[in-house]
């Protein structure tokens, strides 16, 4: 049985050399000095170019290439980047987010960039500990698989007068003209709390609504405050779910200009944009917890600190930027928006 690997000695090298000219096979020559058979087959890598084994050039390639510096990894954990890293992803940032945005910052600058698989791979192979703790618990999904939904009882025709989400303006899909929202709610324990979600299709803008509860009422009061927050070009359709909270749905339009259209039951992918931002603000309100807790101003900070994430679909400008580049448009045509 072959011992525990150490380096090939000079003499060593010499048995190599010396069998190898007498055609010996790779094999017998392994078990002559009970190496592996992979050990000798690499040591015969170090021939010349024209195929030749030699053992003094052998051993000299050897010794310099023990001697030439390690590269050290690039998110070595007292390394700058490593730092850089480790604060973006405790703001929530995604290692794709972070990826994207370095990239952007310095495109022609390796030093500078890393990759998302790099990220994770840092995090991943880090020795356990409260550090490794810290970067996992900043990611989006902990590694954990996502569960689908309960579709629930079947809730049609409960609301009147709802205009279906097949009749929506054209420019609603094309998400090309901002104005257009999505609208649900995040339940808290026991559903006895919960924040109302708000995101704006073209930009990924979010806004978030504090409720006192999700009677009909305090619904529509709570989405009239924060939709009246915003121009009134800004305020033109929302696509929502048949939840019975916007039986008020006539109501809310009346009061924020606001035209309510109606998806499908149990057909979440019509809501994408606020599908996808509800399981990122359960980063910031886990599932179970009491959402009553959270004042406006908390909400308010919570949505600006996920309006300021990078996103790959505005080639890593963040929402804020878009819908502020649209805002601009609006009150000054003239200016060029890209």
């Amino acid at each position: 049985m072959p011992r525990n690997y150490i380096h090939l000695t000079p003499q060593d090298r010499a048995v190599v050399m010396l069998m190898r000219d007498d055609q010996c096979s790779i094999r017998s020559i392994a078990k002559r000095l009970c190496r592996s058979a992979s050990t000798i087959s690499r040591e015969l890598k170090r021939a010349d170019a024209a195929g030749v084994y030699d053992a003094n050039q052998a051993q000299m390639k050897a010794l310099a290439q023990r001697v030439k510096p390690r590269k050290v990894p690039k998110l070595h954990v007292h390394s700058m980047m490593f730092i850089v890293v480790r604060h973006l992803l405790n703001l929530r940032w995604s290692p794709q987010q972070i990826a994207g945005t370095l990239k952007a910052m310095w495109p022609n600058d390796s030093n500078e960039t890393v990759s998302h698989e790099t990220i994770y791979n840092a995090i991943y192979l880090h020795p356990r500990g409260e550090l490794k703790r810290e970067l996992i618990a900043c990611l989006r999904h902990h590694n954990q698989v996502r569960k689908p939904r309960s579709q629930g009882a079947d809730r049609r025709n409960q609301i009147q007068d709802m205009q279906s989400i097949h009749i929506r303006p054209p420019e609603v899909e094309d998400r090309l003209i901002p104005g257009h929202w999505e609208g649900d709610l995040i339940k808290g324990a026991g559903n006895r709390s919960s924040v109302g979600t708000l995101v704006e299709r073209s930009t990924g803008f979010v806004v978030l609504a504090k409720m006192d509860n999700a009677t009909t009422k305090a619904v529509v009061d709570s989405f009239a405050v924060v939709l009246n927050r915003e121009p009134a070009a800004m305020r033109k359709t929302m696509t929502y779910d048949q939840g019975r909270e916007m039986h008020g749905h006539k109501t809310l339009t009346e009061r924020t200009g606001v035209q309510i259209y109606f998806a499908d039951p149990h057909s979440p992918w019509q809501r994408g944009s606020n599908e996808n931002t509800n399981g990122l603000l359960r980063q910031y309100m886990p599932k179970g917890s009491d959402l009553s807790i959270y004042s406006q101003d908390e909400l308010d900070a919570i949505a600006l600190e996920l309006n300021q994430r990078p996103r790959a679909r505005f080639g890593f400008q963040s929402p804020l930027a878009v819908y502020t580049a649209h805002m601009t448009r609006l009150s000054n045509p003239n200016i060029a928006v890209h």
